[in-house]
């Protein structure tokens, strides 16, 4: 009796369809075999001559047609009692010609009770026996084409023939003849013909249930693991040198896990049936450790959970089966032999055991063993050693399988053993879709066009005795597999063209008996497999608690033997490390290793990923590259390996904490060095060197497939392609991974045609499949040809294989690149194969080489969102050496820009480059959700550069439309747009420069005459003395950084303001004093002095952040002392640069700070006079002590003067020289003008008599007495009116220290003049001009335009609270807040409200603004006046009589550069100003080329016509004589908005003409523009719906508007998380290609099919059923613990504490609304009544508003009215354990809370230990902060990752985000 054993293995129907038809050539046992050559006759096999009986039933045998099917050897000597039971059953139902199904739990004993039926009876039949395995791996509708042939034994065939059964044919034949029969196409069945099908029960094993229709058609047997006793006698005979008890443990043991109860655990059960090979290895090893041969038949701690895990180890206690000190481990093995005796492909092997020795017998390769151990790429530590022994023993007697993370080795470890025992390896890659077929066999067409098979490596690697590496099997389907069981369990096989693979030793018997030579059974197609072949299977650990990777079941269970490769112990690490680089630097060794293992020792997940991407192959690679470059630091390489640029921000902190840790940080020194760096290229005589690395240049033959691309450099591009050629150099793989447009592509085709390397590009998809991956079918004259993809085409000729888009193809089809890069191994589909080693060639055709140029540079997005491409980087980043390349830095960008507009304006280029950085860095923070690229900033400039008249705010709409529809989005970019500068949705008319006032006409006020009499001469001499200067100190003072908000103002609409930002000052910081360096505009630093407590804040006015210095310390708040600090700063110039003198007035404190370094030094000018301020008795402390003021004009040269108020001595500090001159004077002093160097105006303090002070320019020591003294007598014009009194001498406010120039001196005067002159301005007068002061000696002409009432008459009325200056009682405020413009002939000033002329600026219905104070511009060229508000600063300081000291308004004054301001209010915001004519007109007009010329003509589309007049002629116009403004018609010439006529702003005129009018722009949006009807139609419809909806959910508008406060202020996140769910869903979702189909695109690997008629050779995209048996996709659980405790409400308002949370809950229950089948949440509260307070249960979700406002309200109240206390930690604890015990997916606790954890006496590492408590739950804590840095230390406490501060209560929503996208959202 024959047997035919069909494996039904997964995949759909096409298999099945060709499967059934090979089930007919069975049924008809004519067919292919029986035409086989001639029978034989044989001698009765059994029995008593031709009966076999069993028990009572007996059944007659018949001689086999076809002896060589018979199953050989199966029957054992003494068969078990169950055995023979079932025998005697399939018996009865053979008698009564029924069909069995043998059901039963996963193993090789039903197969086997089949095989020794067929055996011992029914071997001889003329009908076969059909034996189905599998059935329920057979999809549902494939099988009922048995039915009829089940039951009826009739069938029709899709050729047309007809199977009818033996009966009715048998009839037929007595009516008709044979021929008859036969040309109708009728066949008949044997009448002996059975099927026996084996099947496992479904549902208790995945799977498809049976039919019912088929179901009915078979009796069924349980065939249960073997009983028992009988088991026990079966070990027993195979375990003699092992004691009886310990077997039947280890039995027990094995059946207590088959039991029903464990399966109700979830445990699968145990593999019995692999019992027997765990026997023999005890058997040869009785000394050896039980538990540890268990793990290998069920690895329970790799694939089972915690419960799991203890269940099994309980039950190991339970029978005495857990390790005790006696037994004993393999430790190593000594040595291996072969066996040269009888038995070919055997060796010995000697391993050690304890301190024994144990030698036995295993099957060895075909090939040599390997006689030493050592070897170049395979390090032995002892764990290696243990394995390797581990795996002799499991060797012995069964295939094993090895269980491993990603790169720990177990490729290479298969590898050393195969070399070890001389075996040839035969690696395959398994990838997801590959179907039993691409494992077993293979369809090929020959030469003439006939399809056949072609066996596949596997097949080919039995017959040839070979070790195969199944690489992957974690991946592949289960059903495909099922297709190795009968391989594995009996050796044997049977293929789709029937060729049988038969066991050795059944061979050799049926060739005994059968007296057969090998070249007949081979023509009968039947091979023996290799009695040395042997299955290596590697995969990864499933994934614990996981429904879908979870591969490791009890079918799978049976077939190996389990090692589990543990990744290495840190010193085998080293071990490891040392030996393969030698020279890498020991330290940083140590470092990566402690931070690995720190990574991946700790439970938490995050860090287990990031430990994945550190993998001992990744660590290797980082040595190997140290090697080479030691003077790289650690740290960029580990945030290489882990691309930390693309990790969410969670794993990004958790990786930076841990580096920290481990001591791995980045110095200063690196940055410095990385940026000071040269970067460049270039070509010497075939040398190419990037930055420091060199490499020969490529000689390439193929020169047309060198890229060659337009490249501009730049430095950070340049930094990538040097570490590409690091790697490059040591022969990596590279992987680039960026975001879009970052300029990947250019990088790779640059770098390759530097090194002119030929480049093959390869191009992935969704669609992308394995064989379209390595080569194209294509069907020529019928017959196929194979074309070589790119990826073959590049190994052959060497070239670079660049892989683009690699995320977008599925995972499985990129693993194929893995045997690639790592083995150097791969089988094309057309049965080629690439091998990596000469060696391996020889005298094998169909090889390819992989030439040794070769090298694959993939290309990825990073993973994640919004790219959702999939994880090419998690599934294989760590083959490749990976590079994250990012968008070029600012300076990097800037260059690249200007080589691609060259022409295109820097600011505008500025403003590009500083606004995608913001929108980029927004990116990162997931607030926006597409990464703007270099990419559309190259296009706008592109396009700016091609048409310079368009506006920069149209061209960026080329970018931003894509958002216009997105609201949220849009105001995000318009608002940062906005803040750089970029004008979009401004128009050109909104120009809003301030009104403009006439200038009162200058008067010639008199002279000013030196007074010189002979006598007094002598008299006037000062004289100086100079000393040295002591210094104290150095002290090293820390300077702060923080970022600065630069807000461009110039956004919407033009004014004279540019930009503003605030400084971080505290709330009782006082700004005392502000100036800018005197440098070229390009780089002018404002610094800016506060008191209280006093602090230096300086910062370039266009760079992004700023720096502080606090100077606290230095001065102190005197307690009692009224004395209040007043500190001015002056810079110093070259060679001084950046150091500045700080004066404190009071005091006469100097000191000198270097800003570069932090250095203060205290500069002692008058060691003699530091007496102490006389203290008078208290009561008449309220005289003002007089103060030391500094005059800083010149301090750019290094000279300052200092005096003292009604002093009398000048004291000069030259701070290079290191010296002071003191200048004695007659006069006391009142104020000191340098109005030159040599030069100086000085002020008497009673008389405000001004004298001039001449000295030399530079004061020499030796000689001292050179200062003369002159009296300026101020002469009026007309004597006649006497207005000489005294009270007339005013003081200046500022004199300027340079002249005008001719012509401002020219306008100012009205009058054409070239002479020395100063301008100052006083407290009566706009502006005054001396002309002839200070050089001629001659008197001076006074010129001065006077205000209507001086300044200092005018106090502010009550009625105005903001202006401070109301409440100083005595002197004049420290600071004057006038500056003279010399370039633009102005003088501004700030005046207090109070001082402005409001009514004549605002008309009379506008109220004026809230002021700081005005600008008051005077013009001297244009003779006008302008006031200019400066808005009110944010907060002010509460001391306000100081504030009042400082300064008339809240606002300070400094020039900047020469025709610029800048304004610093008391709050400290800072305001940069331009208020000269000429620079705002040609501002104006960038900002108006920037918006674009919309010029509101209709733009015309004109064809260029020969001739034909035009249809209507645009005219000039008449002329008006007097040329009064025009607006619309089309009369006139020079109006404005009309049309036809010449003008501007209309439409069809012939050109413009400005008659120079204000023009009125028809704008094009009001021509575009909505009726305003319209528009309040649409919004009345919107209010009705609302009020509707209101109305619905019965809530009150005031309810809505409440709840509108929370909701609007998340809607933000809310939007983004819901657009990020939204993808999820889709992602999810997403089609996959359906195989087999009848319809649908042509399937490539399936052309051949086609050619032999198949139908199902289509694919298309559909959903894809779940695999049968796999579990449901559960919900992921979120719950959220808020605090609702008393403190909540009582600190809500410090901080909005509470208001935040009720803020966050809204977010959750917003964003989750609607994906409540993906996310199970609730919400719970703890406080000090309860630590589970209820509030949103997970059935009862809030459905809409009113709901929502419900539970927020609930919120309010109870924090309002609880008791006080804290349950944070229990409330948490309470959560984890309550959630984890539903079914979910992934389990969430966030717990918010401002637990004041310390305060309750709870220690943090309490708080630790409970986030962590179970491993299943992913727990973070999110505390408001304001515990001082009790939040810091509690962060560093726990764990990375899950502990966030929310010091801004704004933040919580934002960290809710966070935790979301990065978590949940990477694995849904």
């Amino acid at each position: 009796m024959q047997s035919r054993v069909l494996c039904l293995g997964g995949g759909a129907g096409g298999p099945a369809v060709r499967r059934v038809r090979l089930l007919l050539r069975q049924v008809l046992g004519g067919g292919a075999a029986a035409a086989r050559s001639g029978r034989l006759e044989i001698r009765a096999l059994h029995g008593s001559g031709d009966t076999v009986t069993i028990g009572d039933v007996s059944f007659k045998l018949k001689t086999p047609k076809n002896p060589e099917l018979v199953p050989q050897n199966y029957m054992t000597d003494s068969l078990a009692q169950s055995v023979v039971h079932h025998l005697r059953w399939i018996m009865q139902k053979d008698l009564l010609g029924q069909d069995v199904f043998l059901i039963g739990p996963p193993g090789p004993l039903r197969r086997s009770i089949a095989m020794q039926y067929l055996c011992a009876v029914r071997a001889a039949t003329e009908g076969r026996i059909l034996v189905l395995e599998g059935l329920e791996k057979a999809e549902r509708n494939v099988l009922p084409v048995l039915n009829n042939l089940l039951e009826n034994r009739e069938m029709q065939l899709e050729d047309g023939r007809f199977l009818m059964s033996a009966e009715r044919y048998d009839k037929l034949l007595q009516d008709h003849t044979k021929s008859e029969l036969d040309s109708w196409k009728i066949v008949r069945v044997s009448e002996d013909f059975r099927v026996i099908a084996l099947g496992l029960p479904v549902p208790k094993y995945s799977g498809n249930p049976l039919d019912p229709p088929l179901r009915s058609r078979f009796q069924a047997r349980d065939v249960y693991h073997l009983p028992f006793k009988d088991h026990l006698q079966l070990l027993y005979s195979i375990g003699s040198n092992i004691s009886t008890e310990r077997i039947s443990q280890l039995l027990s043991f094995a059946t207590t896990l088959c039991s029903q109860e464990s399966s109700t655990l979830g445990l699968p059960d145990f593999p019995l049936d692999s019992l027997s090979a765990a026997v023999q290895i005890l058997d040869s090893f009785p000394m050896m450790s039980v538990q540890h041969v268990i793990d290998r038949l069920y690895p329970y701690n790799v694939f089972l959970g915690k419960e799991g895990r203890t269940a099994v180890k309980d039950a190991l206690k339970r029978f005495e089966l857990q390790d005790s000190e006696s037994h004993l481990l393999p430790r190593r093995i000594t040595k291996v032999e072969s066996v040269h005796r009888n038995k070919p492909f055997k060796a010995d092997v000697t391993v050690q055991i304890g301190e024994k020795e144990v030698t036995f017998q295993v099957p060895a390769g075909t090939g040599l063993l390997k006689k030493h151990t050592r070897s170049d790429t395979f390090v032995r530590t002892s764990s290696h050693n243990q394995l390797l022994a581990e795996m002799m023993q499991s060797h012995m007697v069964k295939d094993m399988c090895l269980i491993g993370g990603k790169g720990c080795g177990k490729t290479v470890i298969a590898k050393e053993f195969a070399d070890m025992l001389g075996y040839n390896i035969e690696p395959i890659m398994l990838y997801q879709d590959m179907t039993a077929r691409d494992l077993l066999q293979q369809r090929y067409t020959l030469p003439n066009g006939d399809t056949a098979w072609r066996p596949s490596p596997l097949v080919t690697a039995a017959l040839e005795g070979k070790l195969v590496i199944l690489d992957g099997i974690h991946r592949i389907n289960p059903g495909t597999l099922a297709v190795l069981q009968r391989l594995i369990h009996d050796r044997e096989l049977t293929l789709y063209d029937g060729t049988r693979l038969l066991r050795e030793d059944r061979y050799q018997n049926l060739k005994e008996e059968l007296q057969i030579s090998d070249e007949k059974l081979q023509e009968r197609s039947i091979f023996p497999i290799h009695p040395s072949f042997r299955i290596v299977v590697l995969a990864e650990p499933p994934v614990i608690g996981s429904s879908t990777q979870q591969w490791l079941g009890p079918e799978f269970l049976t077939l190996f033997l389990f090692h589990n490769v543990r990744s290495l112990s840190k010193s085998e690490e080293i071990e490891v490390i040392k030996e393969m680089i030698p020279n890498v630097p020991s330290v940083a060794v140590e470092q990566l290793l402690s931070l690995t293992h720190k990574l991946r020792e700790t439970n938490d997940a995050t860090a287990q990923s990031l430990a994945s991407s550190l993998s001992t192959r990744q660590l290797l690679r980082i040595c190997r590259r140290l090697s080479q470059h030691p003077d790289e630091n650690l740290y960029y390489a580990v945030n290489k390996a882990c691309l930390s640029r693309f990790l969410p921000n969670l794993a990004r902190s958790a990786l930076h904490k841990n580096l920290q840790d481990s001591c791995i940080e980045r110095s200063p020194d690196d940055v410095k060095k990385l940026e000071e760096k040269d970067y460049t290229c270039e070509i010497n005589n075939g040398i190419l060197k990037i930055g420091s690395v060199t490499m020969p240049i490529y000689n390439s033959t193929e020169k047309m497939k060198v890229p060659d691309v337009l490249f501009y450099e730049n430095a950070q591009h340049m930094m990538v392609m040097e570490d590409m050629l690091k790697d490059f150099l040591l022969g990596e793989h590279l992987l680039l991974v960026g975001n879009q447009g970052v300029g990947k592509n250019k990088i790779v085709d640059r770098f390759l045609h530097l090194l002119n390397r030929p480049r093959e590009y390869l191009q992935l998809h969704r669609d992308t499949t394995v064989q379209s991956l390595t080569l194209q079918p294509s069907v020529k004259d019928g017959l196929i040809i194979y074309e070589d993809s790119p990826l073959v085409k590049a190994v052959k000729f060497g070239h670079i294989l660049v892989i683009d888009e690699a995320d977008k193809a599925p995972t499985n089809v990129t693993c194929v690149l893995k045997t690639l890069v790592e083995s150097g191994e791969m089988v094309l589909s057309d049965g080629r194969r690439i091998v990596a080693n000469h060696a391996h060639v020889e005298g094998r055709e169909n090889v390819i080489v992989i030439h040794p140029d070769f090298r694959m540079i993939v290309l990825a997005n990073r993973p994640g969102f919004p790219f959702l491409g999939n994880d090419f980087f998690g599934t294989l980043g760590d083959i490749f050496s990976c590079h994250a390349v990012d968008n070029p830095k600012p300076q990097s960008e800037l260059a690249m820009l200007r080589q691609y507009g060259p022409d295109v304006p820097e600011p505008i280029l500025q403003k590009l480059v500083a606004a995608f950085g913001e929108l980029r860095t927004l990116a990162d923070q997931g607030i926006i959700n597409y990464p703007y690229s270099t990419r559309e900033v190259v296009n706008i400039v592109k396009h700016l550069q091609k048409f310079p008249t368009e506006g920069l705010a149209n061209v960026v709409r080329n970018v931003f439309d894509f958002d216009s529809y997105n609201n949220e989005m849009r105001e995000i970019l318009i608002s940062t747009l906005h803040k750089y500068g970029i004008p979009i949705g401004a128009k050109p008319t909104n120009v809003q420069l301030a009104k403009e006032l006439p200038l009162p006409d200058h008067k010639f006020m008199g002279y000013w005459k030196v007074d010189q009499p002979g006598n007094a001469r002598q008299k006037l001499l000062c004289p100086t003395e100079t000393q040295k200067i002591d210094v104290k100190g150095p002290v090293y003072l820390n300077i702060q950084g923080f970022p600065l908000e630069r807000h461009e103002a110039r956004s919407l609409s033009f004014t004279e303001e540019l930009a503003f930002w605030t400084l971080p000052l505290g709330e009782v910081n006082l700004v005392c004093d502000v100036t800018v360096t005197k440098e070229e505009e390009a780089e002018n630093v404002l610094y800016v002095t506060t008191c209280n407590p006093v602090s230096l804040y300086f910062m370039n006015v266009s760079s992004k952040s700023g720096y502080f210095v606090d100077l606290y310390d230095l001065f102190p708040r005197t307690v009692g002392n009224v004395w209040q600090p007043f500190v001015t700063v002056a810079l110093l110039g070259n060679p001084l640069k950046g150091q500045v003198v700080l004066h404190e007035e009071e005091s006469n404190v100097v000191l000198l700070l270097d800003t570069n370094n932090g250095a203060l030094r205290r500069l002692l000018l008058l060691p003699d006079a530091q007496e102490s301020p006389k203290r008078t008795s208290w009561w008449s402390s309220k005289e003002e002590m007089s103060n030391y003021k500094m005059c800083r004009e010149f301090s750019h040269k290094n000279w300052l003067v200092f005096y003292k108020e009604a002093g009398n001595r000048l004291i000069v500090l030259d701070v290079l020289e290191g010296q002071t001159h003191t200048i004695s004077l007659p006069i006391n002093l009142k104020s000191v003008f340098l109005v030159a160097e040599d030069r100086w105006l000085l002020v008497e303090n009673e008389t405000n008599q001004k004298f001039l002070l001449t000295k030399r320019a530079h004061v020499e020591a030796e000689d001292s007495a050179v200062c003369q003294l002159y009296a300026l007598s101020e002469e009026p014009a007309d004597m006649g009116f006497g207005l000489t009194t005294v009270s007339e001498l005013c003081v200046p406010h500022a004199v300027s220290s340079d002249q005008l120039s001719s012509e401002n001196l020219s306008a100012a005067v009205g009058q054409k003049i070239s002479s020395p002159n100063r301008i100052f301005s006083d407290e009566h007068n706009y502006a005054t001009i001396v002309i002839g002061f200070p050089d001629l000696l001659s008197p001076s002409e006074v010129y001065s335009w006077k205000r209507n009432s001086s300044l200092s008459g005018k106090r502010a009325s009550p009625s105005d609270p903001f202006y401070y200056g109301a409440r100083r009682k005595t002197g004049a405020a420290k600071q004057t807040n006038c500056v003279t413009l010399l370039a633009s002939n102005q003088i501004v000033r700030i005046l207090a409200p109070g001082d402005v002329p409001l009514k004549d600026i605002y008309p009379k219905d506008v109220t004026p603004p809230q002021a700081a104070g005005y600008l008051e511009v005077t013009d001297l060229n244009s003779k006008k006046i302008k006031y200019i508000a400066i808005p009110r600063s944010q907060s002010l300081s509460p001391y306000t009589s100081w504030l009042s000291k400082i300064s008339d308004a809240d606002a300070l004054l400094a020039p900047l550069g020469k025709v610029g301001l800048v304004s610093v209010d008391m709050g400290g915001g800072v305001r940069l100003w331009e208020t000269g004519l000429d620079s705002l007109q040609q501002s104006l007009q960038d900002w108006r080329n920037m918006i674009g010329q919309e010029d509101g003509r209709p733009v015309q589309i004109t064809i260029q016509r020969d001739s034909g007049l035009d249809v209507s002629s645009p005219k000039h116009g008449k002329v008006d004589p007097d040329n009064m403004p025009h607006v619309g018609g089309n009369t006139w010439a020079g109006g404005t908005g009309g049309r036809d006529t010449a003008g501007l702003g209309g439409k069809g005129g012939p050109y413009r003409l400005d008659a120079g009018h204000r023009v009125y722009q028809i704008s094009q949006a009001e021509k575009d523009a909505v009726p305003e009807e319209v528009k309040r139609a649409a919004r009345e419809m919107g209010e009705k719906a609302f009020k509707q909806r209101l109305k619905e959910i019965q809530m009150s508008e005031y309810d809505a508007s409440t709840y509108e406060r929370f909701s609007g202020a998340v809607r933000r996140q809310v939007q983004s998380l819901r657009i990020i769910l939204d993808n999820l869903q889709a992602k999810g979702k997403e089609r996959q290609w359906l195989r087999h189909q009848a319809v649908g695109e042509l399937d490539d690997a399936k052309i051949i099919d086609g050619l032999t008629g198949e139908k199902a050779i289509y694919k298309r995209r559909g959903e894809l059923e779940p695999q049968p048996g796999s579990p449901q996709q559960k919900p992921k659980r979120l719950r959220l613990v808020v605090d609702v405790s008393g403190s909540m409400y009582r600190f809500n308002g410090v901080d909005g504490r509470l208001e935040r949370s009720m803020e966050a809950v809204c977010m959750v229950m917003e964003a989750f609304e609607n994906y409540e089948h993906k996310f199970k949440y609730d919400i719970v509260g703890h406080s000090g009544d309860g630590f589970d307070i209820a509030l949103v249960g997970s059935d009862k979700v809030p459905k809409n508003n009113k709901q929502r406002l419900e539970i927020l309200k609930i919120m309010h109240a109870h924090a309002q009215f609880c008791m006080s206390g804290d349950h944070t930690l229990e409330g948490t604890e309470h959560a984890i354990r309550e959630i984890a015990k539903e079914e979910a997916d992934e389990y969430f606790v966030i717990v918010l809370s401002d637990a004041n954890l310390e305060r309750y006496g709870i220690q943090p590492s309490r708080f630790a230990q409970v986030l962590t408590t179970n491993a299943q739950v992913n727990a973070f804590a999110i505390f408001i902060g304001s515990l001082g840095n009790q939040a810091d230390r509690l962060q560093r406490t726990l764990p990375a990752g899950r502990s966030f501060i929310a010091m801004d209560t704004k933040e919580i929503p934002q960290i809710l985000q966070q935790i979301f996208t990065s978590t949940m959202l990477s694995s849904a």
